[in-house]
């Protein structure tokens, strides 16, 4: 009866990973934050395509690297597949124009990511993401979040990522 009941317990938070879910819509401008070239951005343009949505604390940037060399080995087709990075740049000590010179970069080197910086935490107030951490959300083409990492993703979870993404494409 006990392992039944695990059974049931990890059958049921597998469907919740799985269950689609609208996130509050985020609108970054000004002095809330912005895209890297100063134009706003809100998730509302999270649609169309299947999204894997970035939010790092600066000072964990490397924390999910396994991830995105393993999104990047993937190639997912452009035309059905987009990557965002939102800095959590409330969430560090360096300096906002030290960033931004890195951010700029990152956009050359990166040109199909949209990179978009988050000065107040306004994703970890309003989705509920993990502060001072790396966080990874998959969207569906209807702009809802269908699977989410908090922290460290492990290499299970980075399979499960691919795996869903190419089930949503």
């Amino acid at each position: 009866m006990k392992k039944l009941m695990i059974l049931m317990a990890i059958a049921l938070t597998q469907i919740s990973v799985y269950s689609a879910e609208t996130l509050k819509q985020i609108d970054l401008s000004g002095d809330k934050g912005a895209r890297v070239d100063g134009s706003a951005w809100s998730s509302s343009e999270i649609k169309g395509k299947v999204y894997v949505l970035f939010y790092v604390d600066p000072d964990e940037k490397d924390l999910n690297e396994h991830v995105s060399q393993a999104l990047k080995k993937a190639n997912f087709p452009k035309d059905k597949y987009g990557s965002i990075a939102v800095i959590n740049m409330a969430a560090t000590w360096k300096p906002n124009w030290v960033l931004d010179s890195v951010l700029e970069g990152k956009q050359e080197e990166y040109p199909d990511t949209i990179y978009v910086r988050d000065l107040e935490k306004h994703l970890v107030k309003e989705w509920g993401l993990k502060d001072e951490s790396s966080n990874i959300v998959l969207f569906n083409k209807e702009g809802q979040a269908i699977y989410k990492i908090l922290g460290k993703a492990s290499d299970e979870q980075r399979d499960e990522l691919l795996k869903l993404i190419k089930n949503n494409l």
